[in-house]
Parts: structure tokens; sequence; C-alpha cells
């Protein structure tokens, strides 16, 4: 009788290799898989609102795009950076296993973007003088002037709904945010048929699906959390959330930096396509060539916050290796994807952005987004605006290289390989930047986690 030979050094190594990458996929995914459901099913409100309007009229399409692209992310991306604040401070603190802290960074969380909310009112207030000045045409600004304050209450949805999204993901109960957003999705659809084309509303119907189909989420969400689903992390309201409020404000200025930088950019873009001949169309164009890109961008939101999760968790333990070993599964995963979609913004944006705010480490990736976009990206197309047949052309591909056709058909060809060329060189040498930054401070962290 043969007796089996126990397996050898390598092939035991190799079995627990397999076996961790296993583990950490799963727990990749069963961070991703809600926030890409929330991320589409949300920004798909906004898109679906924008395809009802477009049936209302060409000039309310065009309102609604530059509010929706410039006005929209200024203040949308403002609050997402904030909001990673509590990303990095509750995943932390969960990793620590100081729960009881995680309830209050989340008032803290509501305080600071409260207060954000405020300030940024005179954006919605004064949004038709604002257009105007920027030099858009005097019907789209003053068309956005009368859509703009129905943002208001939307504006505030946000203050409490990222926050939550974040607070949820942090300790793995994010599943109900994907469930409250993909209900609301279809509210939202039903509510736009019933008051734009059975009631006949108009803006006001339009804007008031989008207002009740986004509160519902934050509404639910508040239910969970207050209803007892989060014992250990909410204990209630506290004072303890209005002291050292400063430490969080810090972080959070350096996050909205981090993603305003980024958003900013594709409204520059927009304000550029104001400029041109045919405004009203060249605006609608552009911006829904950008919303069919913002699908692709939803996605990369879901792994950038699975990566920041993951590695905020692991740094709260203490766990340098067990961040790095995340690190390099999360990256594996999106190469993947990005490799067999041929897409590289799936290829370097999510693990850059995640490790970043994992890390803590916000201020360095806002550096990177500074150089990758305004040092290169608005330089390029500024004059590129002005060369006869371009235009549009060259507007969609800074923002999505696989649009190259569009411009291959002007017969600028050494036009559109430099093009390419430069889009995908500043993403690959953006995400090695961010990637290697963020393992330093990932690093570092171990060391001062020892050493305390």
């Amino acid at each position: 009788m043969e007796i089996e030979k126990p397996p050898g050094k390598e092939e035991k190594t190799s079995c627990d290799l397999k076996c961790r990458v296993w583990i950490e996929s799963k727990k990749l995914w069963r961070i991703a898989f809600p926030s890409i459901l929330a991320k589409i099913t949300q920004f798909g409100i906004l898109v679906v609102t924008q395809a009802f309007i477009g049936h209302i009229g060409e000039l309310e399409l065009a309102a609604y795009s530059i509010m929706q692209i410039i006005a929209m992310p200024f203040v949308q991306g403002t609050l997402a950076g904030t909001s990673s604040a509590t990303e990095t401070l509750c995943g932390q603190a969960f990793g620590a296993k100081q729960y009881h802290m995680m309830g209050i960074y989340l008032q803290r969380s509501w305080i600071i973007n409260f207060s954000t909310a405020t300030v940024m009112l005179p954006v919605f207030i004064f949004s038709s003088r604002i257009f105007k000045l920027l030099g858009e045409k005097e019907d789209i600004a003053n068309k956005a002037g009368e859509m703009s304050p129905w943002f208001i209450p939307y504006l505030y949805n946000l203050v409490f709904n990222q926050t939550i999204q974040k607070f949820l993901r942090t300790q793995l109960k994010n599943m109900i945010v994907g469930w409250l957003s993909a209900i609301s999705f279809v509210l939202h659809l039903l509510l736009s048929w019933i008051f734009v084309v059975k009631l006949n509303l108009g803006i006001p119907g339009a804007m008031s699906s989008i207002i009740i189909s986004s509160w519902f989420v934050v509404i639910g969400d508040f239910v969970y959390i207050f209803g007892g689903w989060c014992p250990e992390t909410w204990k209630g309201f506290t004072l303890a959330a209005f002291s050292d409020l400063l430490p969080s404000l810090k972080l959070s200025i350096s996050s909205g930096v981090m993603l305003c930088l980024e958003l900013w950019y594709y409204s520059i873009l927009v304000l550029l396509a104001g400029y041109m001949k045919n405004a009203k169309t060249a605006i609608s164009a552009f911006s829904i060539c950008i919303n069919v890109t913002d699908w692709d961008f939803m996605l990369c939101m879901g792994f950038l916050s699975a990566t920041s999760v993951r590695v905020a968790n692991e740094l709260g333990r203490g766990e340098a290796k067990a961040a790095k070993f995340a690190i390099k599964v999360n990256v594996g995963t999106s190469v993947s994807i990005g490799v067999f979609f041929l897409d590289f913004v799936f290829i370097t944006w999510p693990q850059n952005r995640g490790i970043a705010i994992g890390a803590g480490r916000q201020s360095m990736a806002a550096y990177v987004n500074m150089c990758c976009y305004y040092a290169v990206g608005v330089p390029v197309a500024i004059p590129f605006e002005f060369v006869q047949s371009l235009e549009l052309h060259d507007l969609v591909l800074q923002c999505n290289p696989e649009a190259f056709k569009l411009l291959l058909d002007t017969g600028k060809l050494e036009l559109a390989a430099y093009s390419i060329m430069q889009i995908i060189v500043v993403r690959l040498g953006q995400g090695t930047l961010g990637c290697q930054s963020a393992t330093e401070t990932v690093g570092k962290h171990f060391k001062q986690s020892n050493a305390t």
C-alpha cells in the first residue's frame, strides 16, 4: 500500500497563495459590487432626467447639461472629496476595533459637509450671472438660472448620502445602500414618466422626481442606522462630534482638492464647448458623451471604494503587509478587467485613488491630478478647439481615448496619434505615481504603529 507523501514546501506555498488571493478577492467584491450598484443607479437618475428633459426642448437640454456638467461637479466633487475623509477615518477605526469612534466621525462629517454645502449655495443662487461671466450664451445661462434652485434639495441630499455610504461601506454593511439605490432608480423612472410624459409638468416635474428618489435613499439609510442595525458603531448623537474638528477638516480639504481637480477638468471642457459656433448642440452633445463615458467611471468608483476600505481596514489593524497584499490583489483585478475590455481608465484609476484615500494620502494624489489634468490636458485642449474641423472631436478625445475615430474622420491623422498617446501616457504615468506614493505610505504607517 502506497503512503501518500505530504505536499512539498513549494506546493504548499502555492496553495496558500491561491487561498489568500481567493479570500481577498471575496472581500474585494463584497465591497465593490454594492458600491458599483449604488454608483451606477444614482448616476443613472441624472442620465434618465437628461433623457426626459431632452424631449422638452433643445434649450432646456442645454441648460440642464451645463448645470449637470459644470455646476454639479463643482459642488458634488467638493462634497465627495470631503466625504472621502470619512472613509479614511472610519475605515481605520473599524480595523482598529474603535467602533464607537465611527459614529462620531460620521457626525463630524455631517457638520463639515453641511457647512460646505451652505457655503456653496451662491453657485446655484447666482448661476445665471456666473455662466454669463464665463461667456456662455445668454439664453442658455438664463434657462440654467431658472433651473438651478431645483438642484438645492439635491445638494443637501449629498451631504448625508455621500457620508452614510462610506460609513456603512467601511463596516461591510453597504449592501443596503446598493438595494436602496436600485429601488430609487426604478422609482425615479416611474415618477419621471408620470410627471413629464403624463402630467406634462416639464422641468419642475423632472427635477421633482430627482429630489424624491434621491432623498428616498437617505431616508432609508437613516432608518437602517437609527433603527438599530449598527449597534456597535452608532451610539446616538453626541457633543463629542464638535470637538477635534480641525484634523477632520484638514483631511476633508485635501480629499476635496484631490477629487475636485479631476472632476472640474471635465467641467472646463464643457465650458470650452460653449464657445463653439453651435453652442446648444455642442454643449448637449458633449454632455451626453461625458455621461456615456461616466458609466465606465462609475464602475471605477466601485473599485475605488473597495480599495480604500481594504487598505484603511488593514492599516487600522496595523497590518501593512496585509494592506500591501490587498493592493496587489486589487491592482491585479483592475488590470485584468481593464485589459479584457481594453479600458485604460480601469487599469490605473481605481487603485490610485483608493490607495490614497485608504492611506490618508489624498494631498499627494492632488498634486498628481494638478500636473496631469491642468499642466497637460487643458493646455492641449484649448488650442485644438480653434483648429478648423476639430472642436468637439478633440474635447471628446480628452475625456475618452476610445473616441479617436472621430478625429481620424477629420483627416488629422498625426494630430489624432499624438493626442491618443498623450492621454494614454498621462493616465498610465498618473497610475504609477499614485501606486508608488501610497505603497510607501503604507510602509511608513506600519513602522509608526510598531513604534507605538
